[in-house]
Order: structure tokens, then sequence, then C-alpha cells
């Protein structure tokens, strides 16, 4: 009985994968043969297309720092987290547009908030709505918000198109 208390309390320290410590956004917009195809268009885009996203929800480790997109290719094949917001049409003439916003707490010590949003609308409605979406959920966890990033993309469908906005973690 105590050998199983030791061991699950051991257990619950261990971390499966490493915190990340940096992040950035990226973005990107496709026409395509079929929504599939756009969307991986609008990854390609936005330079996460060969790489293998994992899509995870929206809080930002403590202390986590902004930085540019690598300037060269990500690994191809890799496991990169990150929170996005896609939106995909086959309705020529559709505007569609997705965005991802950050929540940086006042306290570099929380963890900040990631928002994604997306719809068959105008970026400027797309990218008001994320950032407020950020506000109420860091009202809720009552942290005092720093500044909030965002990053969009926008496509008028000629055929079929889509849209991809995200934040990758980093380390």
């Amino acid at each position: 009985m105590e050998h199983q208390k030791k061991f699950k309390t051991q257990e619950v320290h261990k971390v499966i994968i490493k915190t990340p410590t940096k992040f950035f956004l990226v973005s990107g917009s496709s026409e395509g043969y079929s929504l599939l195809n756009a969307f991986d268009g609008a990854l390609i885009a936005s330079g996460v297309g060969d790489t293998n996203l994992v899509k995870m929800s929206s809080i930002l480790p403590p202390g986590c720092v902004e930085i540019n997109p690598p300037p060269v290719p990500m690994p191809q094949g890799a496991l990169v987290p990150v929170a996005y917001a896609s939106y995909r049409s086959d309705i020529p003439g559709e505007i569609i547009s997705a965005a991802v916003a950050i929540g940086i707490p006042k306290d570099e010590k929380s963890a900040g908030l990631i928002m994604e949003y997306s719809a068959n609308d105008d970026e400027e409605k797309v990218v008001t709505q994320v950032k407020r979406m950020v506000e109420e959920g860091m009202k809720l966890r009552n942290r005092p918000i720093k500044e909030i990033v965002a990053k969009s993309a926008t496509h008028r469908v000629i055929k079929i198109g889509a849209v991809f906005a995200g934040v990758v973690l980093w380390d």
C-alpha cells in the first residue's frame, strides 16, 4: 500500500512533454482542389505545412516569450503543439477569416490564454471577436492583461478556399 502511494506521488510530478518556453504566430490562406487540399495549402502558406500539428487547448505557459517564426523550414514530420483556428468553404465569393489571440498576463508567473475564432466574415470582425474572447477568459481567471497579440488570415473564395491562424509553442 505504501509503495503504491509513493509511486502515484512520483508519477504526478513527471511530465510527458517538456513545457515550451517560446511561441510564435502564423497564418495563411489558400485555394485548393478540395476542402482538405485548401486547408493543406493554408498550412503551407503559414509555414507549418510539413509538420504534424498537435492541436492543444488554449493555455500559454507562464514566462513564454514571443519569437519570430524560424527562418529555416521547420523539421519535416515534427510534432508541433499549436492552438489554431481554421475555416474552409466551397462557396465562391464568400469571405472567410480565422484568427488567434493571446492574452499575456501582467504577472509573468501566471499562464496566458490563447483563443481561436473563425467565421465566414471579414477579418476585422473576426479579430475583434477573438480579442474579446481573450478579455473574457482572462477576466474569468482574474488575471490582469499586459497585452493582447493577434494574428489572422482572410480569403475571398474563388472555388474552394481555406484560412488558418495558429499559435505555435516552441522550445
